[in-house]
């Protein structure tokens, strides 16, 4: 599933495509995603300026100019590509084309239909339940040291867990999870209490560093993430353990033959990848 840096490269992708453009033609081309589309939902978008295109967490949203906001989560293999008017005819899953009035047509892609769309006033947007109970966004300053300590304080889930837990922080996912406990130095299996103090000093940064080189590189391309150039992301090409099982991480000094290397295990139904040479 596309994490943090993955959707927020796609937001900057649409942008300078979308923002302040005018939505000349929608078409939906299936009922439902995930969850049922909105009622009417070509109609109620087609003519609507769109005012600003932003996100929270994984969801990117589209505020409009008569104050609604179009949600959009891409779910396990959605993807959103731009190309010039009249675009490629309509593949099986291309569910939702929008074309701009300036004559950029904007493709949502979604084979598996893990994805949804939802369209929201302004003025709810905070209620709607998949936001209202999100924790901060990772990258900005409400997410420091003070509050991580805070809400980890008696919490006796492994980190890894904590750290994927939503109304905790918003937008991670398991590669970036992985990948910042591996920079801070912290076993994902560690319980989230005994991170509080000087662990916790050492692991918001990890997660904010982590973050913003993944969205410098385009994301991480698995399976069937693009951005919406169409372009692979790269970040995969810099993962320290994440995938790399056996391998040496590239920090320390765990030679596979004596030490296995990067392990992997699972929690939470989910495999995790670390280094139990560095990572305490």
């Amino acid at each position: 599933m596309p994490e943090l840096p993955e959707v927020e490269t796609v937001r900057r992708g649409l942008k300078p495509k979308m923002e302040g453009r005018v939505l000349a033609r929608v078409a939906v081309n299936r009922p439902d995603l995930r969850f049922p589309l909105p009622e009417d939902l070509a109609d109620r978008l087609a003519g609507r300026r769109i005012a600003a295109i932003d996100r929270r967490a994984k969801y990117l949203l589209l505020r409009l100019d008569d104050g609604m906001v179009l949600m959009i989560h891409l779910g396990m293999s959605g993807r959103m590509t731009i190309a010039a008017a009249p675009g490629p005819p309509p593949g099986p899953h291309d569910h939702v084309v929008f074309e701009t009035d300036d004559g950029w047509v904007v493709t949502f892609n979604d084979p598996r239909r893990f994805g949804m769309m939802d369209l929201v006033s302004s003025n709810a947007l905070g209620e709607h339940p998949a936001l209202a109970r999100l924790g901060p966004e990772p990258l900005s300053d409400a997410f420091d040291a003070d509050y991580l300590n805070a809400r980890l304080a008696g919490r006796f889930t492994p980190i890894k867990a904590a750290l994927l837990d939503q109304t905790l922080v918003a937008g991670l996912g398991n590669i970036y999870v992985c990948e910042a406990l591996y920079h801070a130095r912290i076993s994902p299996r560690r319980l989230a209490a005994s991170v509080a103090g000087a662990r916790a000093v050492r692991l918001v940064p990890a997660v904010k560093q982590v973050l913003a080189r993944a969205i410098e590189a385009g994301g991480s391309s698995l399976r069937d993430y693009v951005q919406a150039s169409g372009e692979l992301g790269y970040f995969q090409h810099a993962w320290a353990v994440y995938d790399r099982e056996g391998r040496a991480c590239p920090d320390c000094t765990c030679a596979p033959a004596r030490t296995g290397g990067v392990r992997r295990i699972v929690q939470s139904n989910r495999s995790t990848f670390f280094c139990p040479t560095r990572q305490r």
